[in-house]
């Protein structure tokens, strides 16, 4: 799978994990380069608290774009070090 903003490549990945339909991607994954950390945080009740990237490419930036879950609940353990996307990001496969 892909992650695509503004034409250039966030992350690429055949190892992503699919939860409530979205694609999270190991953080080995991302191409740091485009990202920012936010401090917008929300909590989900199963995954515990979410944190979030801003996306930046080409001096374009989308808020908040990337989210993972540093401490997931047991519920969630597998996507701890994972990270989803949101908010025009083509996720596709390769």
């Amino acid at each position: 799978m892909k992650a695509i903003w503004n034409n250039e490549v966030l992350a690429n990945s055949g190892e992503t994990i699919v939860v409530e339909g979205n694609h999270y991607f190991p953080s080995s994954s991302l191409n740091m380069q485009f990202f920012k950390k936010s401090d917008k945080t929300t909590v989900c009740p199963w995954k515990g608290t979410a944190s979030y990237y801003d996306v930046e490419v080409s001096g374009k930036v989308n808020k908040d774009a990337a989210w993972f879950y540093s401490e997931p609940k047991s519920a969630a353990k597998n996507i701890a070090g994972y990270i989803a996307f949101w908010k025009g990001v083509d996720v596709r496969e390769s």
